[in-house]
């Protein structure tokens, strides 16, 4: 039988709402729900899971409690292109969060053709003299 999660706290919901305050500097609209998702690979079962989700910037957000302190998430932008944080699960939500919304940003940016820790000479070239000074 599957298991059945505990749903997010109200200081939880007001954690992760806080979080994605300081990201847009806005509020953001949350949605509360429930997942069925696979959380064992050699099995079929299916554990329905408590999840909150909410848009921005074209990208859909997810955040699944799959415990009391245990929590996984991934964003997407349509069903065919969902992307995870590159970790099973966390142990704190905030961490949980704040890793979703870096690696939507860092993956926003690649796609703008921008990747990270790249130099002048990555981007221009050798070539480059740089801005001209007026």
């Amino acid at each position: 039988m599957p298991d059945i999660h505990p749903d997010f706290s109200d200081s939880e919901l007001k954690l992760i709402g806080q979080t994605l305050f300081e990201r847009y500097d806005r509020m953001v609209a949350l949605q509360t729900g429930d997942a069925e998702i696979q959380l064992r690979p050699d099995s079929d079962v299916l554990d329905t899971c408590p999840v909150v989700h909410w848009e921005e910037r074209g990208a859909h957000f997810v955040v699944f409690k799959l415990g009391d302190t245990r929590f996984k998430a991934q964003f997407f932008y349509n069903e065919t292109t969902q992307y995870g944080t590159g970790k099973e699960s966390f142990d704190n939500l905030g961490d949980c969060v704040v890793t979703l919304l870096q690696v939507q940003a860092d993956h926003e940016q690649q796609m703008k053709g921008i990747r990270s820790g790249m130099t002048r000479l990555d981007i221009e070239g050798e070539n480059y003299d740089g801005p001209l000074v007026i």
